[in-house]
C-alpha cells in the first residue's frame, strides 16, 4: 500500500497542543433541513499544509503488510497486516459515506504510552479504508489501538454514516512493565455515545462525555474496563452510574473551558435556545455549570448554516473578537500566538475561536440517506474558514483536483497552482483591513456556496441512472472541474482586491465584486477621473474605527494633537 504509506508520512505535521488543534460540529438527520448527517472539521496547525488526501480502493495479496507512521512526526511506528481489500477514501470520508473527524483533548499526561504503535491519525485513515458504518468504525478503532498499542494522547472522534452520528472518546492507559519489556496496560479505555436524532453536538479539544448509560448498547458503547481502570488509578470513587469519563480522564482547567468549550458553546448558542445560561462556563468562570453533550436546535439546520458556523469569532458575545482594542483599527478578529500574555504580573488570554488563522484544511461532510452512499459530499476548503470557500467533492471520486493535490507545493514550497497558497495570499491581505476586505470575500463565498448547493441537486439527478463506474467518473469530473473553477475565481478575486484596496485607499466602483467576477469586468468596473479611464476617480479613505482613534489619542495624544495658533 505504498500510496497510503506516502500519504501518512506526508501529512505527519498535525496538532501538538490545544492551541493548534481542531473543532467538530455534528448535525443528525432529524436536525438538518435536507435529512443529511453533517460533520464539520477544521484541521488547525501552524505547520499543516492544506491538501485533499486520497487513497484508492486496494486489493492485496495475502500476507501483505501496511507500514504505519505517526501522523504528528512522520516517525515510523510498525507494520500491521493489510486486508485483502480496502475502500477508497477522500479526505476524512470513504466511498460508503463513512465520516471520521477528530479533536485532541490530551487528558492525563501519565496515560501516554511511549510503546504504543498506532497513533490517532492512523486510526482515522486506516479505519476509513476498512469500515462501512459508524458502529464498525468504533469497533475497528478500539481493535487497532488495543492490538498494537495506542501512541497518542486523549482524542475525541466524530464518527458518522448515512444513519447515525456518534462521539467516541478514548485515551491510553499509560505504561506498566510486564517484566519482559511489554506493557500490561496496552491499549485504550473508551466510550462512544450515539447522538439522538434531531439533536446537534460538538467538541473542540476537551473531553465532553460525562456520565453515560451502562446498559444501552443501541446508544452507548464502551470498553469493559473504562470504569475499573479509573478506580484502580485513583481517578474515581463512587457508584458505576456516577462515573464521568471526562472528569476522570481529562479534568478541565480554565484553558479547557475558555479555549475549547467556548467554541462548542458559541455553536450551540447560534443554533439553539437558552444557551446564555452557560456563558459563565464558556468564559471559564464557573466549571460546575457544564453544558449538555448535545442540544436540540430551534429550527432545522441547513448545510450553509454549518458552513458559516465554522466561520465564528464569537460575534455578539462577551468574547467578540472584533470589538476590543486588540482588533485594531479595522475590527480584525485574530490574535497572533502565543495564546497568553502577561502584563504587570497578571496573565491574560487571547481568544481561540472556531475560525482561526492556522487552519490547514476544513470541511463539512454530508452523509445523505436520500441518495446512494457513494454520493456523499465532502464540502472541502483550505486555510482560514472565515475567508476561504468550500467546494463539493463527492466521496467516491477517483482523482484529486490539481489545486488540492498533496504534491502541489508544501508549507515550505510556494506553488502558483496551489489553492492553499492562493487562499492564504487573499486571507493575509484581508487581515490588514479586515472589516472592508472581508465584506467582499463574504459576498463571493456566499454566492459560490449557495450556487453549488443548488447545483449538486442536478448532479444527483443526472447521475442517479448511471452504473457505478460511469457514476464515479461523472462525479470525479464534476468535483475536479468545480474545484479548479473555484481556484480560477479566487485568482480573479485576489487581483480585484489588490486593485481596489492598494495602499490603504478604496477605489470607487461601477458595481460590486460579484458583478466584477460574474461579468468578467475589467478596467471599466472602476470609476475613473473622467479624463483617462486608467486613472481612478473618487478615491475613498475611510480611516480607522472610532475606538481605535480614541485609544491612539489616549496613548499618544500629547504628541499627535493638532495645535491651533
Amino acid at each position: 500500500m505504498k500510496k497510503f504509506t506516502m500519504f501518512l508520512a506526508g501529512v505527519a505535521l498535525l496538532f501538538t497542543n490545544a492551541a493548534d488543534a481542531c473543532t467538530n460540529f455534528i448535525v443528525t438527520r432529524g436536525a438538518s433541513t435536507d435529512g443529511s448527517i453533517m460533520v464539520s472539521y477544521a484541521a488547525d496547525s501552524h505547520a499543516l499544509y492544506g491538501a485533499l488526501y486520497h487513497s484508492p480502493r486496494g486489493r492485496f495479496a495475502r500476507g501483505k503488510m501496511l507500514p504505519v507512521y505517526d501522523w504528528d512526526s512522520g516517525r515510523y511506528l510498525t507494520d500491521i497486516p493489510q486486508l485483502r481489500t480496502t475502500y477508497s477514501t477522500v479526505g476524512n470520508m470513504n466511498e460508503h459515506s463513512l465520516i471520521i473527524a477528530e479533536t485532541t483533548y490530551g487528558g492525563r499526561p501519565e496515560l501516554a504510552d511511549e510503546t504504543g504503535l498506532i497513533d490517532y491519525g492512523s486510526l482515522i485513515y486506516i479505519t476509513l479504508q476498512r469500515a462501512k458504518t459508524a458502529r464498525e468504525a468504533i469497533h475497528m478503532i478500539a481493535k487497532l489501538a488495543n492490538t498494537h498499542g495506542y501512541a497518542s494522547s486523549g482524542e475525541s472522534f466524530s464518527i458518522a454514516d448515512t444513519e447515525e452520528a456518534w462521539i467516541m472518546e478514548l485515551i491510553g492507559k499509560g505504561f506498566k512493565d510486564n517484566g519482559k519489556g511489554g506493557n500490561l496496560n496496552k491499549g485504550i479505555v473508551w466510550v462512544a455515545r450515539r447522538i439522538p436524532d434531531g439533536y446537534v453536538s460538538a467538541h473542540a479539544n476537551q473531553s465532553r462525555i460525562t456520565t453515560f448509560p451502562l446498559n444501552d448498547p443501541e446508544n452507548c458503547l464502551y470498553s469493559e474496563d473504562v470504569i475499573s481502570f479509573a478506580r484502580e488509578a485513583g481517578y474515581f470513587e463512587g457508584k458505576d452510574e456516577e462515573f464521568s469519563f471526562s472528569d476522570a480522564y481529562a479534568p478541565a482547567d480554565f484553558g479547557a473551558l475558555r479555549g475549547c468549550e467556548a467554541r462548542v458553546w458559541s455553536f450551540f448558542r447560534t443554533v439553539a435556545n437558552d444557551m446564555d445560561q452557560y456563558t459563565d462556563y464558556a468564559l471559564g468562570h464557573n466549571p460546575t455549570n457544564k453544558m449538555p453533550l448535545w442540544v436540540k436546535p430551534r429550527t432545522k439546520i441547513s448545510p450553509k448554516v454549518v458552513f458559516d458556523c465554522m466561520r465564528d469569532h464569537y460575534e455578539g458575545t462577551p468574547m467578540d473578537m472584533t470589538q476590543d482594542i486588540g482588533a485594531g483599527g479595522h475590527h480584525c478578529p485574530y490574535r497572533w500566538r502565543p495564546m497568553d500574555f502577561e502584563v504587570d504580573g497578571k496573565t491574560y488570554t487571547n481568544e481561540r475561536a472556531t475560525a482561526t488563522q492556522q487552519t490547514g484544511f476544513w470541511f463539512v461532510a454530508q452523509a445523505r440517506p436520500d441518495v446512494s452512499a457513494d454520493r456523499g459530499i465532502l464540502w472541502f476548503g483550505v486555510d482560514d474558514a472565515a475567508t476561504s470557500c468550500l467546494t463539493p467533492i463527492y466521496c467516491s471520486i477517483d482523482a484529486v483536483p490539481e489545486c488540492f493535490d498533496l504534491k502541489n507545493g508544501s508549507m515550505l514550497e510556494y506553488s502558483p497552482t496551489s489553492a492553499f497558497w492562493l487562499f492564504n495570499r487573499v486571507t493575509n491581505f484581508a487581515y490588514l483591513r479586515y472589516d472592508l476586505v472581508s465584506a467582499d470575500i463574504r459576498k463571493v463565498q456566499s454566492k459560490w456556496e449557495n450556487d453549488k448547493l443548488e447545483e449538486v441537486r442536478k448532479i444527483d439527478a443526472d447521475t442517479e441512472p448511471l452504473k457505478e463506474q460511469a457514476r464515479r467518473e461523472a462525479l470525479t469530473r464534476y468535483s475536479v472541474d468545480r474545484a479548479q473553477e473555484l481556484f480560477a475565481r479566487w485568482e480573479r478575486l485576489n487581483n480585484y482586491l489588490l486593485v481596489k484596496y492598494i495602499d490603504g485607499n478604496i477605489k470607487s466602483e461601477n458595481g460590486d465584486v460579484i458583478d466584477f467576477l460574474d461579468n468578467n469586468k475589467g478596467l471599466e468596473h472602476f470609476v475613473n477621473n473622467g479624463h483617462d479611464k486608467r486613472v481612478p476617480g473618487n478615491i475613498q479613505q475611510p480611516g480607522y474605527s472610532e475606538r481605535w482613534k480614541r485609544a491612539v489619542a489616549a496613548d499618544n495624544g500629547e504628541i499627535l494633537e493638532v495645535r491651533k495658533f
